[in-house]
């Protein structure tokens, strides 16, 4: 029996379809019916129910499943036992990435990541939807606590942000400032809404108080909220990072700078009820290193101010000032 093979066999259990395992495995309907096929004449056991449009897995099948599910767990944890820490890597992995404010800094370090294992291939899907991970085999995902839904996953925080409300000086001039969380929901307020239809009008000021906004826009977009707020109709909710050049210039103003920030997260997230591969393994360890070293995730919004301050402190100096040796 083969690995691949059997790898394809859960495929089809986790989709429940022949054409969906298919386009997974980017494979034709027919390589994938055939070597099903190979399978079960080879175990001499019928794994599934074919259907129409959908296969479910018999009594033998489901029992096959969870044993050889334990199988390639145990191959995979001798392969990584095995295998030093610099040893290429291959295969393939799909990542979701939420539409998330850090996109820039993510990508930087899967980016450096294919470097070091130019073998490996992966493949981002761009989408706020939430999906069944062990069905449309996704490796990994990035996700932000609202559209987190822990079942059957292990989440680990990555990034942290500072929350608060802005809006821009125009907006302000006609409607007036909010002096106290309760008037925020008399204003016009830039909503979020998920691919799934839930729109996240709950928002937290602080650690302890929740607000309940409305507002006549809604997007699955951060940085089209903010445009919302620039062009003074309205205010939005948003990560201090993605405002920093706003608020700096002017555009956009703090709303209840008093009240500390709400700390937002940012999660990497991986099936708990499937076997996780090799490469998965080295890919969350080397994102855990490099965006929350020690078990600290990354606050996005002090390392902007960090970097600000490093531009600022630069400007500061005459350009006959020589800087570096």
């Amino acid at each position: 029996m083969k690995t691949e093979d059997l790898a394809l066999f859960h495929r089809i259990a986790e989709t429940g379809s022949l054409i969906e395992a298919a386009d997974l495995l980017n494979l034709p309907k027919s390589t994938v019916s055939r070597r099903l096929q190979a399978l079960e004449d080879e175990l001499n056991i019928k794994l599934f129910h074919r259907q129409s449009r959908s296969m479910t897995l018999t009594s033998a099948g489901s029992h096959f499943y969870q044993r050889s599910q334990n199988i390639l767990a145990q191959l995979d944890e001798t392969i990584f036992e095995m295998t030093n820490d610099d040893a290429e890597l291959s295969g393939h992995l799909r990542i979701q990435i939420f539409p998330i404010h850090s996109m820039k800094t993510l990508m930087q370090a899967v980016f450096r990541f294919m470097d070091m294992h130019p073998k490996l291939t992966l493949e981002v899907i761009h989408s706020s939807e939430s999906v069944d991970m062990v069905k449309h085999n996704l490796d990994v995902a990035f996700v932000v606590e609202p559209a987190l839904d822990t079942l059957d996953l292990v989440v680990r925080t990555i990034f942290t942000t500072e929350l608060r409300f802005y809006a821009s000086p125009q907006y302000l001039a006609v409607h007036g400032i909010p002096k106290t969380p309760k008037e925020i929901e008399s204003h016009n307020v830039s909503l979020f809404r998920l691919s799934n239809g839930k729109v996240f009008n709950e928002l937290w000021i602080g650690s302890e108080q929740e607000v309940r906004v409305k507002g006549n826009f809604c997007s699955n977009s951060v940085e089209v909220a903010v445009e919302f707020a620039l062009q003074g109709r309205g205010i939005v909710y948003a990560p201090a990072e993605v405002v920093a050049e706003h608020l700096e210039n002017g555009e956009l103003i703090t709303l209840l700078p008093e009240i500390e920030a709400h700390l937002g997260e940012c999660f990497l997230a991986y099936p708990s009820r499937r076997y996780v591969s090799l490469a998965s393994r080295r890919f969350i360890d080397y994102i855990m290193q490099e965006l929350a070293p020690n078990g600290v995730p990354t606050n996005m919004s002090t390392e902007v101010d960090k970097r600000r301050t490093c531009n600022a402190s630069r400007k500061a100096f005459s350009e006959d000032v020589q800087l570096f040796p």
